[in-house]
């Protein structure tokens, strides 16, 4: 009676222990499950009117990092003159020059971050009235834009606010962009990666080494 108890205790624990062996190779496999698909990183740009120059919004998936750039200004037209020494509109240049001038720094920006134009998924803009004609040059914001998005260097475009202001941070400004870009995470490889199964304790493993020797003693007698 005795032996016959300790034989059941002996199968109830095997059993146990192959329940738990079992738990945890499927615990393995689903971590190897979800790393062999890797996360969708893309950027949907939405855009209902095919001939705006402009998108209706953008939508990032998962993966991605954001680059945020403060408020950008123009330089003058000559970039070796020092602001403290532009007095004049015809030294920074019109609307439309102005605006070339601040994507161009916009772009030095990004590619000193490793990002590039087709990288750029939301501008504002705020642009003030030319003091020449008391009107904001929105044909002139366009022209400029135009230079840098939907190009053959640059076939993407962004989703873009433009609003009118009373006046910029000096006299002679009269556009300021902010932007965002965004990429794929350095860290997000577009390969899936593999994660080996998670190992048993040293004392379970120790355990189930046993289970296997008794089991196999078992089957001999």
């Amino acid at each position: 009676m005795i032996r016959r108890a300790y034989s059941a205790r002996r199968d109830l624990g095997r059993m146990s222990l192959k329940a738990m062996l079992a738990k945890t190779v499927l615990a393995g496999a689903a971590a190897l499950l979800l790393t062999a698909v890797p996360a969708q990183a893309e950027v949907t740009r939405i855009k209902g009117n095919p001939n705006a120059i402009i998108l209706d919004g953008v939508r990032v998936g998962e993966g991605m990092e954001t680059f945020y750039l403060s408020g950008q200004l123009p330089s003058p037209v000559d970039p070796a003159k020092p602001m403290s020494e532009v007095k004049t509109l015809e030294e920074m240049g019109d609307t439309k020059a102005q605006t070339i001038s601040t994507l161009n720094k916009i772009k030095s920006l990004l590619e000193a971050q490793g990002y590039k134009m087709s990288d750029l998924v939301k501008l504002s803009l705020f642009v003030a009235a030319d003091p020449r004609t008391g009107k904001m040059d929105f044909a002139g914001v366009n022209e400029g834009f135009r230079q840098f998005f939907g190009t053959q260097a640059n076939p993407n475009t962004v989703a873009r606010s433009t609003f009118q202001v009373a006046a910029l941070v000096g006299p002679l400004y009269l556009i300021e962009i902010e932007a965002i870009a965004v990429r794929k995470s350095s860290g997000a490889s577009p390969e899936a990666s593999y994660m080996r199964p998670p190992r048993l304790p040293p004392a379970l493993r120790k355990k189930s080494l046993l289970a296997q020797h008794a089991d196999r003693d078992s089957r001999r007698g």
